[in-house]
């Protein structure tokens, strides 16, 4: 059964799941794809390319799927996805993809909050918090749990790691390591995300083996190079630990220091 205010306007060619609700003057264009228990809310754009999962909510005045502020978009069929449980705050705008990527991708459980922006190309892992007005440029990618602090701007193709936070208000220019604190003007390590890794349930040994990889990595005269080294041949290389050294390899901006 779905529940459609009688102002909104849904496209016969839009596939509706069980149980959705529309609210009052809410749009849903063609080639949209919405997912059981999912709400819309009032005066929302769910536009040409949406793929909602499960149980999303959208809420008053956000945009999804509209196309990529991006000059060298041709027109290209693109998609925008949104991952089950995912909750979409006021006016918040979700650009579909490219060709370079075909798809802008949001994972499962998480929050964007009122007036962020995810632009053309972006991957969001699960459970991400964006706080208000966060700005993602194209191509950026943002590992599972991270948390990004409020009006953070973000240059496009940048990475963000797993588990990593970003106090609000800086700029984002670099790549940032898994497990990381970031703040202050330059963006800088402050040190590992301790707090959201013990609520994450993370054991003392692995937290301790990310704050002597960070001590190396961050807080010694070594430069990035030198300090991999010493890491391989110095440190037991756990999975958390051997995932900072892959996001450092593939790193293509170099890491914030």
């Amino acid at each position: 059964m779905k529940d459609i205010h009688s102002t909104a306007i849904v496209s016969p060619k839009a596939d509706l799941g069980k149980n959705v609700t529309v609210e009052p003057y809410a749009i849903i264009e063609e080639n949209v794809v919405i997912g059981d228990g999912s709400i819309i809310g009032s005066t929302a754009v769910i536009a040409s390319g949406a793929r909602l999962g499960k149980n999303v909510k959208v809420s008053h005045g956000a945009v999804i799927a509209t196309q990529p502020q991006d000059l060298k978009f041709g027109g290209e069929k693109t998609t925008a996805v949104i991952g089950d449980e995912t909750v979409i705050r006021e006016y918040a705008t979700i650009n579909r993809g490219t060709v370079a990527h075909g798809e802008t991708t949001i994972g499962k459980n998480c929050l964007i909050m009122a007036y962020a922006h995810v632009a053309h190309d972006c991957i969001i892992g699960d459970k991400v918090i964006m706080a208000n007005s966060v700005n993602l440029a194209g191509h950026i990618e943002v590992g599972d749990w991270a948390i990004l602090g409020g009006v953070l701007p973000i240059h496009q193709f940048v990475k963000i790691g797993a588990h990593a936070m970003i106090g609000g208000g800086f700029r984002v220019q670099q790549d940032l390591c898994p497990y990381a604190l970031a703040a202050g003007y330059p963006l800088k390590v402050v040190g590992i995300n301790s707090i959201g890794l013990r609520r994450r349930g993370f054991e003392r040994d692995v937290i301790r083996a990310l704050e002597k990889t960070f001590k190396i990595l961050f807080f010694s005269k070594l430069n990035t190079t030198q300090a991999v080294e010493r890491i391989n041949s110095e440190m037991e290389l756990i999975p958390e630990v051997q995932l900072i050294l892959d996001f450092i390899a593939n790193s293509d901006r170099g890491i914030i220091k």
